[in-house]
């Protein structure tokens, strides 16, 4: 009986935030339609930080519009990356989109804000030495750092490791090698529900800021008020170790 319960739970958890994926996927793709993708600053002098917006897979880069929208108004810059369109492409291209935006937007000092897939670019990202000072940190929500176990036995299907979807196996080259660089994650904080569909294992990340917080799905965290007030804060944090400039307020 305790484990239909818990079956029940969830199976209802995860259908509810497939459906908030669903419903903030049409939102994202209308935003894009109508061309309403600007984030307005706000009066808070948040500017000596800037962000950049990093989307999980089949994420456009609207998908964060919410979140950007509400660290916009707290006086960040808010850029993000067009090039990445749909999310498909490798870690190694998805950096070279993500180098070529900071150079020709002459971003300085930024965090880095992800979803999903998103955050194994930003530690990708950081690891570039031609990075140099444009990303001093990542705030990455629900990512799969040691990949995930989601896919059960269809995760050994050959067509599956040669897809996009190869990169969160386990084993996958790619996790192995951001893995091996563990200096960077002390200038990662890695925001997790309590509960992740998607990643059963959890989003730890061996010497990273690690933070699960109420909270269950995959999805629905880049939608929730109280997350994007912790990853506020976690801004401001990494930003404080950067080791000059301007403080942050």
């Amino acid at each position: 009986m305790r484990r239909l319960r818990a079956l029940t739970r969830w199976g209802i958890d995860a259908i509810q935030d497939f459906a908030h994926a669903a419903r903030a996927q049409a939102i994202a793709i209308w935003l894009r339609y109508r061309g309403d993708v600007g984030f307005t600053v706000g009066s808070a002098d948040c500017s000596p930080i800037p962000v950049v917006l990093l989307p999980g897979i089949l994420e456009r880069s609207t998908y964060l519009a919410p979140i950007g929208k509400y660290l916009a108004a707290r006086g960040h810059a808010v850029h993000v990356i067009d090039a990445l369109g749909w999310n498909l492409a490798g870690i190694e291209e998805s950096v070279e989109h993500c180098l070529q935006v900071l150079h020709d937007e002459k971003v300085h000092g930024a965090v880095l804000v992800a979803h999903s897939k998103g955050g194994l670019i930003g530690k990708a990202l950081l690891l570039d030495p031609r990075v140099e000072d444009a990303a001093i940190g990542l705030v990455a929500v629900a990512t799969p750092f040691g990949g995930s176990t989601f896919g059960g036995p269809l995760q050994r299907l050959p067509l599956v490791e040669s897809s996009p979807l190869g990169l969160f196996l386990p084993q996958s080259s790619d996790l192995a090698r951001l893995a091996r660089d563990e200096d960077v994650n002390r200038r990662i904080v890695s925001l997790a529900p309590e509960w992740d569909q998607m990643i059963p294992g959890g989003s730890h990340l061996e010497g990273a800021t690690n933070v699960i917080f109420a909270g269950r799905g995959h999805f629905r965290p880049v939608n929730d008020t109280d997350v994007w007030q912790q990853v506020h804060t976690h801004i401001h944090t990494l930003a404080e170790q950067k080791p000059s400039g301007n403080p942050p307020v």
